[in-house]
């Protein structure tokens, strides 16, 4: 009996009447359905059913029928995205195959849609902590089951992601969970409940070790990086240099030998053929950009391709890298709009942490701002070595972003409405209201 598919379906079932009522809702279920894939774990009906097709076409008939406010926002990160998806549409007319880069750009445009609709339907902070929590807790799961998988075949074992996703190979799946970390320590420290706090510190530990687990020297890298920027930020840099360390040697301690000859081949790249593979596909990629204004289009990594621009023609690879992986398919112009894309995300995350640092009803957004740069940091270093340039988490964590600024200049202070949704219920209140109230402030 497929379980598997029912509770899939049920849930669907049980939350998508809200969202014509409520399409921050619609936006959610995008979310834990576009990175969780969970109805790719059913082995039923729903495997193969359009879940995300669906999902998407309620929310946007939700846009119609919400109660809630929906404003697009065109701040200056959200006018460089769309003047960047414009000119993606327009490097796959001028693509060396148009009709095969045709699917990647549809895929594109989807996630992409729902980043607008996203930061045009998400205004309340109650919006937000929803939002990074589907984003946690969808990426969670995996790192839960990967990091007891480590734990109990000693790192005997490689982590893999969710089948049918952006993050479905080992290296992928490696990235993304460092990048989820620091969102679970956000929303740790900015929880009241204790047990959530002490819930979300297991998940990260065990999304740490499933990281690792991952044997992805990207993910390695990337983690080594943000240890480095908690570090330089902590107030007490000694005794968080030496907890750091202490965490780390516990976790690596218990992998294999196996796992160490893989991550040193990190300094002997030379003779590892991934590596020199990769290193092949980067000249490629410039090689395209140097003589195509428009780049390749999204199918790039074409043997024909390869033919033409590639030192080693024999070896097609995409680009297994978000920089090289923009620069070979977009262009000079597209990777100038990638990156200030992300410069543009970074300085927007500092804006949040200036001035809140010490305000009881600001604070959050100190929290959110500071662990929004860890978290991009890991995505700058990490996806170096990875073609990640369009999954779905990055995005998602710029629409928290726009949407948290947008709420700091319209809320100097918590509004009212907000305040009597926090507050803390009395003794007597219906325990179906006193459930609400812990959702909300989880």
């Amino acid at each position: 009996m497929p379980i598997r598919d029912f509770l899939v379906l049920g849930a669907l079932a049980a939350t998508i009447p809200y969202v014509f009522r409520y399409v921050f809702v619609g936006v959610l279920l995008w979310t834990w359905v576009g990175i969780m894939n969970p109805h790719k774990l059913a082995y039923g009906f729903m495997n193969s059913a359009p879940v995300a097709m669906v999902v998407a076409l309620v929310t946007f008939i939700g846009l119609f029928t919400t109660k809630d406010r929906v404003k697009f926002d065109w701040s200056t990160p959200m006018v460089v995205l769309a003047i960047f998806v414009v000119w993606m549409g327009l490097t796959t007319v001028f693509a060396f195959f148009p009709g095969e880069s045709l699917p990647q750009l549809i895929k594109v445009l989807k996630i992409q849609i729902m980043t607008f609709i996203a930061a045009a339907v998400l205004y309340k902070h109650m919006h937000i902590r929803l939002f990074i929590w589907i984003n946690v807790l969808s990426l969670g799961f995996y790192g839960l089951k990967g990091g007891i998988y480590t734990i109990a075949t000693g790192g005997g074992g490689r982590v893999w992601g969710p089948p049918g996703g952006f993050v479905e190979g080992n290296n992928e799946l490696g990235l993304a969970l460092i990048m989820t970390i620091p969102l679970m320590h956000f929303l740790r420290v900015t929880s009241p409940h204790k047990w959530v706090k002490r819930g979300l510190l297991v998940l990260m530990v065990l999304s740490a070790v499933s990281a690792i687990g991952t044997q992805s020297r990207g993910a390695m890298l990337a983690i080594s990086g943000m240890a480095v920027v908690l570090w330089w930020r902590a107030p007490n840099k000694a005794i968080n240099a030496f907890m750091l360390s202490l965490v780390g040697l516990v976790i690596l301690a218990m992998m294999p030998e196996s796992w160490y000859e893989r991550m040193g081949t990190i300094q002997t790249y030379e003779n590892d053929g991934s590596a020199m593979g990769r290193i092949n596909a980067w000249i490629t990629m410039a090689n395209v950009a140097n003589d195509r204004f428009f780049g390749g289009g999204f199918d790039v990594q074409n043997p024909f391709v390869f033919g033409l621009y590639a030192p080693d023609p024999s070896n097609p690879l995409t680009a297994h890298s978000i920089y090289f992986q923009v620069l070979g398919e977009h262009g000079y112009v597209g990777l100038g709009l990638f990156l200030t894309l992300w410069l543009l995300a970074w300085r927007r995350a500092a804006a949040l942490r200036r001035g809140t640092r010490n305000d009881p009803e600001l604070g959050w957004l100190y929290h959110l701002g500071s662990m929004i740069q860890v978290s991009l940091v890991g995505y700058a270093i990490g996806g170096a070595f990875l073609s990640l340039a369009y999954f779905d988490l990055p995005y998602n964590i710029l629409v928290a972003l726009v949407v948290a600024t947008r709420w700091r200049a319209e809320h100097a202070m918590v509004d009212e409405h907000d305040a009597e949704l926090t507050a803390r219920p009395a003794a007597n209140t219906p325990l179906r209201m006193r459930f609400l109230w812990w959702v909300r402030t989880a």
